[in-house]
């Protein structure tokens, strides 16, 4: 298991920041991404205010300012460097959780 100094609060709290960024770069106002995504403004508020937002308003959002594509790339299982490797990576790819 890999550690990191972040925790999710802290890690939601800098995507909303981020956000919120990308929105003023682009000029908008809070309405005008909330109208285009689809997302009330007042949860859009909540999430550039707490971190705080549904993982469906999320990707809303973030499809709206054009970067869907950095998070369909999260969560991609490595990529098998030898025929060791993809034998067990097969072995450890089951339809169930073991524990």
């Amino acid at each position: 298991m890999k550690f990191t100094l972040t925790t999710p609060k802290e890690t939601s709290k800098n995507l909303s920041i981020r956000l919120k960024e990308l929105r003023l770069l682009k000029k908008w106002k809070r309405s005008t991404l909330a109208k285009r995504s689809g997302v009330t403004e007042s949860s859009l508020k909540r999430f550039e205010q707490t971190g705080k937002v549904s993982m469906e308003n999320f990707l809303k959002l973030v499809f709206t300012l054009g970067r869907l594509d950095e998070i369909d790339a999260l969560l991609i299982p490595p990529t098998a460097q030898s025929l060791e490797d993809l034998k067990k990576s097969e072995k450890i790819i089951s339809k169930r959780g073991s524990i």
